[in-house]
C-alpha cells in the first residue's frame, strides 16, 4: 500500500501514538498539531489519507473537512473522536468522510480503516490519471475536429455533418479519421466512452 497517512490531532500523545502505530506496519506518516498547520502544508498532489481529530481548538475537524472539500481535495478522511455524537457523525459522513471512529478503538480496527482509505486513494488517483490522459488527447483536436467529433458522438452521419457545416463528405471523413487517430480509439463506441470519461 502506498501513500502517506496524515495525522492531525492537537493532543501530542495521541498524535505520536497514531504515527507510531501507522509506522509499525510500514506505512509513511506525517503529523500536524492543528487543522491550520495541515492547511499550510496542503498540496493538491498529496497522496494518501487523513486521520483527523474531530474536536480541536481553533478550526475543528469538520471545519477542515469543509475547507478541503472547497479546495477539491480527494484524500479519504477518517475522523477519530473521544466525544462523538450522532449529529456530528452524520454531518461528517454526508460531507464525504470515509469513517467516524470513536475512542477508545482497537489498533487493528483503525489500521483496517486506514488500509481501506489508502486503497480508495489509489483507485481515485488511477481514475484521475485516466481522465487527465483523456483530456490531454482531446486537447490535441483542432476546433473543426472537435466540432465534427461532437456531431459524430450524437450519431450524425458524415453526409448530414457535411451538409450542416458546408463541407464535402470526403473532408468530414478525413477529419473523422484524424479524430480517431488523435484520441487513439478504434470505434465510435470507444470514442463515446472516452468523452464520457473526460466529462
Amino acid at each position: 500500500m502506498t501513500g502517506t497517512v496524515y495525522v492531525i490531532d492537537d493532543d501530542a500523545a495521541v498524535r505520536e501514538s497514531l504515527a507510531l502505530l501507522v509506522r509499525s506496519v510500514g506505512l509513511e506518516s506525517r503529523t500536524f498539531v492543528s487543522a491550520a498547520d495541515f492547511l499550510a502544508a496542503f498540496d493538491a498532489a498529496m497522496d494518501g489519507c487523513l486521520v483527523v481529530d474531530i474536536r480541536m481548538p481553533g478550526m475543528s475537524g469538520l471545519d477542515l473537512q469543509q475547507v478541503l472539500n472547497e479546495r477539491g481535495c480527494h484524500l479519504p478522511l477518517l475522523f477519530i473522536t473521544g466525544h462523538g455524537d450522532v449529529a456530528m457523525a452524520v454531518r461528517a459522513m454526508r460531507a464525504g468522510a470515509l469513517d467516524f471512529i470513536e475512542k477508545p478503538f482497537r489498533d487493528q480496527e483503525l489500521l483496517d480503516r486506514i488500509n481501506q482509505a489508502l486503497a480508495l486513494s489509489a483507485r481515485q488517483r488511477s481514475a484521475f490519471a485516466q481522465v487527465e490522459e483523456v483530456r490531454a488527447r482531446l486537447s490535441t483536436l483542432t476546433t473543426r475536429e472537435r466540432e465534427i467529433m461532437d456531431r459524430i458522438v450524437t450519431g450524425q452521419a458524415n453526409k448530414v455533418i457535411a451538409m450542416d457545416l458546408g463541407l464535402s463528405e470526403r473532408t468530414v471523413e478525413i477529419h473523422r479519421a484524424k479524430v480517431m487517430t488523435k484520441t487513439q480509439v478504434h470505434s465510435l463506441a470507444e470514442l463515446v466512452t472516452l468523452i464520457t470519461r473526460a466529462r
